[in-house]
């Protein structure tokens, strides 16, 4: 088969923004994706998720995600939303195809997958951290003889109805899912630092807009002092959570026991079962034959470009790999440029530079 120019890892929101960038270009390229369907980790998040930002908040480059300023997309939608910016652009992504392992060779990469071996000059890694839950080290913690779940594998509520629960992390998972199990659970909420909240009327618009300020002044060289608004966005059902005098949280346990936790006043509290909301790192594990990976498990980048391996780039994994790379509505700027690297390095490499198809 012809090897294409560039191979994206991932179709996610990440892989789908550079894809549609190089569907804009000349070059030649695939989408490789280990999910059987369209929507990526958005498939595997719990039933009830719903976005902070409104839909037009919350949308990829070229294309609204439906609904207007007042509507927070739930989880269906924006699985909905992916696969048919997938189906608009024509984007070729090649399913289920999971690659365990890449290599250099004498033309480029080499992809050991499921499926078969794949070539290509370009590698473009997307594949977000959905795959690698980060669960602290708490002492005791294979101890506990209770259920033990990642929110990365939370579903629903109904499934813990009547237990002691414990759900550890403060951010915007941990609000909302102890916001829906403390309807049907016994619910203690246990933060590393105090949960900070954003005033009723504010979203993810306004986090956006401030980060984007502070991104705008470091890129000028200059100080920027960030309001004080809070973290945690008052979606209905955290709302709703608090009215119900439930949104209290408690300072971290020391260690955990066959039954349950030791808080740190020395006091022992059983549980039957505990979520960890305390988030991801990037699933990277794939590229560690390269020899790209630090001891964090991150890639050494400049913008979005491996500084170790510069055929490499890496998209959607947080501020580290672009500004707001993570989010649906940030990740367009770090795919247009990472595109415009990759033809760039083309032009270099052939002495086109300016015979090369305008995007």
């Amino acid at each position: 088969m012809p090897t294409p120019d560039v191979i994206v890892v991932g179709a996610g929101q990440a892989g789908l923004a550079v894809a549609r960038e190089l569907s804009r270009t000349a070059l030649s390229f695939s989408v490789l994706d280990a999910q059987d369907r369209p929507g990526a980790a958005w498939r595997h998040a719990w039933d009830s998720l719903r976005l902070f930002s409104p839909a037009r908040w919350s949308s990829l480059p070229g294309f609204l995600m439906p609904g207007g300023e007042g509507e927070y997309p739930q989880r269906d939608e924006v699985i909905a939303y992916l696969a048919e910016y997938e189906r608009r652009y024509g984007l070729p992504v090649e399913r289920p195809v999971r690659v365990r392992a890449v290599t250099r060779d004498s033309e480029g990469f080499r992809l050991e997958t499921s499926q078969r071996t794949y070539s290509t000059r370009f590698l473009v890694s997307a594949t977000g951290t959905w795959e690698a839950p980060f669960i602290p080290d708490i002492p005791g913690r294979e101890q506990f003889g209770g259920t033990q779940v990642h929110s990365a594998f939370y579903r629903r509520a109904e499934d813990l109805a009547g237990q002691r629960v414990l759900i550890v992390g403060g951010g915007n998972s941990g609000a909302q899912i102890l916001a829906e199990v403390s309807r049907v659970a016994d619910v203690t909420w246990a933060t590393l630092t105090p949960p900070s909240f954003l005033p009723d009327d504010l979203d993810g618009r306004v986090l956006f807009g401030v980060a984007t300020q502070r991104y705008r002044a470091q890129q000028a060289g200059a100080a920027f002092q960030a309001p004080s608004l809070g973290d945690i966005v008052m979606v209905a059902g955290v709302r709703e959570a608090r009215d119900r005098g439930v949104l209290r949280a408690r300072e971290l346990f020391t260690r955990m026991t066959g039954t349950g936790v030791v808080w740190p006043d020395g006091s022992e509290e059983a549980f039957d079962a505990v979520i960890w909301c305390t988030g991801f790192r990037p699933a990277l594990d794939y590229l560690a034959p390269l020899g790209v990976l630090e001891p964090d498990g991150r890639v050494q980048v400049n913008g979005t470009r491996s500084v170790k391996e510069p055929h490499l780039w890496l998209v959607g994994y947080g501020n580290w790999t672009g500004f707001a790379s993570a989010t649906l509505i940030g990740v367009g700027r770090s795919a247009k440029a990472t595109v415009a690297e990759i033809r760039e390095e083309i032009r270099e490499a052939a002495g086109q530079s300016t015979t090369l198809p305008p995007p």
